[in-house]
């Protein structure tokens, strides 16, 4: 089975790609080239802008694939450029969408494929939305075959789950005794799910012919709560972490930037009822804790400092929430 993969570099899509290869798929990535060096041997590397519509069709011609896979859609524009270039030339469209696009806040203990999409707070979910919903129409009028998939927070080796980045500065402050934001009172339950165990449950999607119409979220079923989170970060970097409870409302008022990735995502309990990819995909499963999954991004960032980028702006809002919250709130 022949499969392109649009971008390919990044923490969830590298670890699909690896496991399509080891399953013996014939793999191709159609990127811009900026971070190919990392791609595993065995991979067909063919250069190009998605964005580039001209381009992407003289460097995609000639060949049929499959199954494509966009990891860079984010608008109905892009959505929209994929149905017209790809309509009768592939056997299944899959569009990575985002878990943050279910109902905010949520309105069931277990979020299921059937909850309603609505996120009044952040825009990139509202983007996703869409998309989701002109695929749909494309589907519903003239059988393009698309199979969405929702990946909730994702992590791997080149990512450190945090509330406010990517992870660098979190492990930078508690490496350095700094203290941590946490919003709310630390006991929402949120689920991190390790890329090796999404890419389990996401290639075998690839080429069956029961997922193309339907959506899919692929997660773990372990879910923790952020202050385990930290300390759990805390103790493979063997430091204490200060951790700080704050509401999400103080932070969002005096940084309106946090409001989408905070009140739209990360504030929320967020547990999944992965019953559908189960059954769809017997052989998925989670065998990843987070304790053991945490050890390789860590030391990554050991390893190799020139990714270990401090966000000095993000320290300084941190800094800044942390010093005026306990003048305002803890002093009043």
């Amino acid at each position: 089975m022949k499969v392109l993969f649009i971008g390919g570099t990044g923490t969830i899509s590298s670890a699909c790609i690896r496991e399509a290869l080891r399953r013996g798929f014939e793999v191709y990535v159609y990127n811009r080239g900026n971070h190919n060096e990392e791609l595993p041997e065995g991979v067909h590397a063919l250069k190009g802008d998605i964005r580039d519509r001209s381009t992407t069709v003289k460097v995609l011609a000639g060949y049929r694939f499959d199954v494509v896979i966009n990891w860079v859609a984010f608008t109905q524009e892009h959505v929209a450029q994929d149905i017209e270039m790809f309509s009768g030339k592939l056997g299944q469209y899959i569009f990575i969408s985002s878990a943050s696009a279910y109902s905010k806040p949520p309105a069931a203990p277990y979020v299921t494929e059937g909850t309603l999409l609505r996120n009044p707070y952040w825009e990139y979910s509202r983007e996703k939305i869409a998309c989701e919903g002109r695929l749909t129409e494309a589907w519903r009028e003239t059988g393009f075959p698309v199979t969405i998939v929702r990946p909730s927070h994702t992590y791997g080796e080149k990512m450190v789950p945090s509330i406010f980045d990517r992870g660098p500065t979190i492990v930078d402050r508690i490496l350095n005794g700094r203290p941590v934001i946490v919003p709310g009172d630390g006991t929402s339950r949120w689920t991190l799910t390790h890329n090796s165990d999404f890419a389990k449950g996401f290639v075998g999607l690839l080429g069956n012919p029961a997922a193309v119409g339907e959506a899919f979220h692929i997660t773990s079923d372990e879910a923790l709560t952020w202050d385990q989170v930290h300390q759990i970060i805390g103790t493979k970097l063997g430091r204490p972490v200060e951790i700080v409870h704050m509401s999400a409302d103080y932070i969002c008022a005096r940084y309106p930037e946090f409001t989408g990735p905070l009140k739209g995502d990360k504030i929320h309990t967020a547990l999944f009822d992965n019953t559908k990819i189960k059954r769809l995909v017997p052989d998925f499963r989670c065998t990843t804790p987070f304790h053991l999954g945490i050890e390789a991004p860590l030391q990554r960032l050991h390893t190799r400092p020139e990714e270990n980028v401090i966000n000095k702006e993000l320290n300084s809002k941190l800094d800044d929430l942390l010093k005026h919250y306990k003048a305002t709130v803890e002093g009043a």
